[in-house]
C-alpha cells in the first residue's frame, strides 16, 4: 500500500471513531460524559504520557519558581481538563443559541459591542486558554457578526465537520491560508474577528518573552489591526470553578503603543497581548494548553532547539 493510501485509510478510520466518540458522548449524561472526559484525559498523561514530557518542561520553564510537586500537579490538571473540554465539545454542536448562553457568563463586551456598532471591525486576540470553542460560540450566540480563524488539519474530513460545526453555533470560519485577505475584508465590514495568538510562529515569527523566555509570536494579529485600526481586545473564556460546567468569558481593551514604525507597533500589540495571557495563565495555569510547543523554534542565536 502507497504512503498516500495509507494516509487515507488512517484519515478514515480517524474520522469515523471520532464520529462514533461523539455519538456516543452525546448521549451520555453530561455529568457522566465529562467524568469520563476527564479519566480519559488523565489517562492520556499519567499511563501514556501523551506529550507528557513537553508538558513537565514547559511548566518548569514557566514556573521555575513553583516546587516539581505543584508543576506536577498542574500537569495531571492540565489533562483532566483537557479531557473534559473535549467531552464538552463533542456535545456542543448541537446546542442551540439558548443553550449555550447558559454556560457563558460574560464580561466587558459592552466596550466590545459599542466598537463593532461603528463599523470599524475589531480584533478580538485569545488563547489556548479555558475552553477557546465555546468561547467563539458564546459570542456569535450574543449576537456579533463574527468570523475566526482557523488552520487547516491533514485530515480533511475532520476539517469539514470541525468546520460545519463552527458554523451551526453561528461563527464564519477563515482558513488560515486566506486569513491575510480574508481578515481585512471581515474587518472592512464591521465584522468582529477572532484569532489565537499564542501559536508557535516558526521563523516568520518575532521572538517576544512568553514567561520570561522568547517565544517564535505571529505578526499577522498585530498587523491587522495597525494597518486598519480596528480596535484590539483580548478575551480569555475560563471555566468558574464549581461542579456546574460553566465559563466566564472576559474582554478588556488592548493598549498599545502607536507610532509611525510598523514594525515596532506591531512588536509593542503582540508583547502587550502575551503579557496579558501570562497574567490570565497564572490565574488558573491547568486550564492552560501546555501540550502546545509554545518554545519550540528558538532564536537564530540559541543553538540547541527546544523539542
Amino acid at each position: 500500500m502507497s504512503g498516500e493510501a495509507a494516509s487515507s485509510w488512517r484519515h478514515w478510520l480517524e474520522y469515523w471513531a471520532y464520529r462514533a466518540t461523539r455519538a456516543k458522548w452525546s448521549v451520555l449524561p453530561e455529568r457522566s460524559a465529562l467524568y469520563l472526559g476527564g479519566l480519559l484525559g488523565r489517562f492520556a498523561g499519567s499511563v501514556l504520557r501523551i506529550r507528557r514530557r513537553e508538558v513537565d518542561r514547559h511548566l518548569s520553564l514557566a514556573f521555575p519558581e513553583q516546587s516539581v510537586a505543584w508543576r506536577r500537579s498542574v500537569a495531571r490538571r492540565s489533562y483532566h481538563h483537557l479531557g473534559r473540554e473535549a467531552a464538552l465539545f463533542f456535545r456542543m454542536g448541537g446546542w442551540s443559541r439558548e443553550e449555550v448562553l447558559e454556560r457563558v457568563s460574560f464580561a466587558g463586551f459592552e466596550e466590545v459591542r459599542a466598537c463593532a456598532e461603528q463599523e470599524t471591525g475589531v480584533v478580538l486576540l485569545t488563547g489556548h486558554l479555558g475552553n477557546w470553542e465555546m468561547a467563539g460560540a458564546g459570542i456569535a450566540a450574543m449576537g456579533f457578526e463574527l468570523d475566526v480563524v482557523g488552520k487547516g488539519m491533514a485530515n480533511r474530513r475532520f476539517e469539514r465537520d470541525l468546520i460545519a460545526m463552527r458554523e451551526r453555533l453561528g461563527m464564519r470560519v477563515i482558513s488560515f491560508d486566506d486569513a491575510p485577505t480574508g481578515v481585512l475584508r471581515a474587518l472592512g465590514r464591521g465584522r468582529v474577528v477572532a484569532l489565537l495568538g499564542d501559536q508557535n510562529a516558526h521563523r516568520h515569527g518575532i521572538f517576544l518573552p512568553f514567561f520570561g523566555r522568547p517565544a517564535a509570536t505571529a505578526r499577522g494579529p498585530a498587523l491587522f489591526a495597525v494597518r486598519t485600526g480596528a480596535p484590539v481586545f483580548v478575551g480569555f473564556n475560563v471555566r468558574a470553578p464549581g461542579e456546574v460546567h460553566h465559563y466566564v468569558l472576559e474582554a478588556e481593551r488592548l493598549d498599545y503603543e502607536v507610532t509611525d514604525d510598523l514594525d515596532r507597533d506591531v512588536q509593542s500589540l503582540m508583547l502587550a497581548y502575551n503579557r496579558r495571557l501570562e497574567e490570565a495563565i497564572r490565574q488558573a495555569p491547568e486550564q492552560y494548553f501546555w501540550q502546545h510547543r509554545r518554545w519550540k523554534t528558538r532564536p537564530p542565536e540559541e543553538q540547541a532547539p527546544l523539542r
